[in-house]
C-alpha cells in the first residue's frame, strides 16, 4: 500500500517538551510565594521521605541526577526555596534562618512531618539551622560539600575558590548553573554571601543530635582538606561520619551522583561505607571520621 503523500502546507507536528528530570514538576504556593519543586510521581507508601536543598545562586536542577537515583527509594522531594530558581521572591531578603524556615513551611504545606535532608554547598547551612530549629522535623542530615564561614572569607577569595572549582566540574554543570546565577542577580549574591560567612555553621553542626553524614570532594577548592574536618569532628561527641570522595570537586550531587546515591543509602541503612568495584579507577571512598555515638554500621 502506498504512503500518504505529504501536505506541503501542513505545519510540522510539534515534539513535545523532553522533560528535565524524570521526578513530577509542580507548583504549590506557601505564604503567599509560588514554590516551584519536584517530586517522586509514584514513591512507595511506606517511603522513607528525603529532600534535596540546593547552593548559593542555584535551583534545585543541578541536585536532579543523585535525587533520581534515590526516588525509587525514598520520597523525594527537590524544591526551589523562595528567591532561587523558578520560584518567587519573598519580601526582603532571606538569610539562613528564613530559609530553613521556609524548609519547614514546604513541608508543612505538602503535609511532611518528619524527613531527611540532603544538601549541598549553602544547602548544608539551611539544614543545619532546620536541625537547629525544629529538631523533632528531622531525621537524618547529609551534608554535601558544606560551604559557608571563615575558609570562604572574604568574598574575593570565594570567587577565587569558585573559579579554582568550575574547571573540575562537569562542563555541563555551566549550563545549568549559569543561567541560575544570572536569574539570581549579583544584589542577591552579595547579600546572601554575607549571610552565608557569618553562619556559625560549625558550632551548630557539633551541636547536632541526629545521624549526620558529611561527603567532601577531594579536589573542593571550597572546602579546608579532609584531615583538618577530622580533627575539628574529633573534638566533639558527635553523631558525624565523615567520607571523602576522591576525585571530585564541589557540587558531587551531579559530577557523582550514582557513587553519591551509594553511600547515602548505606548511610541510610547503616551499612559499611563501600567501594562499588565497577567505578573507575580515580573514585573512591574513604571514611575520614566516625562520631563516637554514629550509628554502627550494620554488617
Amino acid at each position: 500500500m502506498d504512503a500518504s503523500p505529504i501536505d506541503p502546507s501542513a505545519k510540522p507536528r510539534k515534539l513535545p517538551r523532553r522533560p528535565a528530570s524524570t521526578l513530577a514538576e509542580k507548583w504549590t504556593t506557601v505564604d503567599g510565594v509560588d514554590v516551584f519543586y519536584r517530586e517522586s510521581p509514584d514513591p512507595p507508601a511506606d517511603a522513607r521521605v528525603m529532600a534535596h536543598v540546593h547552593g548559593f545562586g542555584l535551583s534545585g536542577r543541578y541536585l536532579l541526577p543523585t535525587a533520581e537515583r534515590l526516588a525509587d527509594e525514598f520520597h523525594t522531594y527537590v524544591p526551589d526555596l523562595p528567591g532561587f530558581g523558578r520560584s518567587g521572591k519573598a519580601k526582603g531578603m532571606l538569610d539562613i534562618p528564613d530559609l530553613a524556615h521556609a524548609a519547614l513551611r514546604f513541608f508543612d504545606d505538602r503535609g511532611v512531618d518528619k524527613a531527611t535532608l540532603v544538601g549541598n554547598s549553602m544547602g548544608c547551612p539551611v539544614i543545619i539551622e532546620f536541625a537547629h530549629r525544629y529538631p523533632e522535623r528531622i531525621d537524618r542530615a547529609v551534608l554535601v560539600s558544606p560551604a559557608g564561614g571563615l575558609y570562604n572569607q572574604p568574598l574575593r577569595r570565594a570567587i577565587g575558590q569558585l573559579s579554582s572549582d568550575a574547571p573540575r566540574e562537569p562542563f555541563k554543570m555551566a549550563t545549568v548553573a549559569v543561567p541560575d546565577y544570572v536569574r539570581f542577580g549579583v544584589p542577591s549574591t552579595l547579600r546572601m554571601f554575607r549571610a552565608l560567612t557569618q553562619y556559625p555553621s560549625l558550632q551548630r553542626l557539633l551541636e547536632m543530635r541526629i545521624p549526620t553524614l558529611v561527603v567532601l570532594g577531594q579536589r573542593d577548592p571550597l572546602l579546608p582538606h579532609a584531615h583538618r574536618v577530622d580533627e575539628v569532628a574529633s573534638q566533639t561527641d558527635s553523631h558525624v561520619l565523615v567520607v571523602l570522595l576522591e576525585g571530585a570537586a564541589h557540587a558531587i550531587n551531579y559530577s557523582h551522583p550514582g557513587q553519591l546515591a551509594h553511600v547515602i543509602r548505606a548511610f541510610m541503612d547503616d551499612r559499611p561505607i563501600e567501594n562499588d568495584p565497577a567505578w573507575p579507577g580515580h573514585v573512591r571512598l574513604y571514611e575520614v571520621h566516625r562520631g563516637k555515638h554514629h550509628p554502627p554500621a550494620k554488617a
